[in-house]
């Protein structure tokens, strides 16, 4: 059922809280993950999509739609990561103006180091605060929420 016109005020609290969240959670994980395992939280998003892909590799476009990053901004990051020898890039044997990454072993073994890390970042972030009697109800609506967007 939706709903048109203004915020209750219940939607409105909420509403300012969620975007709150959406804020300033990124930036909290991201200091987390950087101060702890020298990796900033996109790259981190980079180095687990990897790790979770078919032979460990991806063409650039889908892991720029796996992190919400532009094609230039997921370039840069790929590249930074490629420059300390956590993953490689080459052209796309399927389409030369695509390129793909793969994850190195060096690669795998600073996802496995700050994987910890950031498993702690969020359970003090964002788990120790919620009522885990609602985990499974939240998850579901955040889940249907997340699948009207994409």
């Amino acid at each position: 059922m939706t709903v048109e016109g203004p915020l209750g005020a219940q939607e409105e609290h909420f509403w300012r809280a969620l975007m709150r969240v959406v804020v300033a959670l990124p930036r909290s994980l991201d200091d987390d993950l950087l101060r702890s395992a020298g990796l900033t939280l996109t790259e981190y998003l980079v180095l687990m999509n990897l790790s979770e892909a078919e032979k460990q590799e991806l063409r650039m476009t889908d892991i720029a739609s796996a992190t919400a990053l532009s094609a230039s901004r997921i370039t840069r990051v790929v590249d930074a990561l490629q420059s300390r020898g956590q993953v490689v890039k080459r052209r796309y044997e399927g389409d030369a103006r695509g390129n793909v990454a793969t994850l190195t072993p060096e690669g795998l073994k600073r996802l496995q180091a700050a994987y910890p890390i950031h498993l702690a970042s969020a359970r003090k972030r964002v788990m120790d605060h919620l009522d885990r009697r609602s985990l499974s109800a939240m998850a579901r609506q955040f889940e249907a929420m997340g699948e009207h967007l994409d």
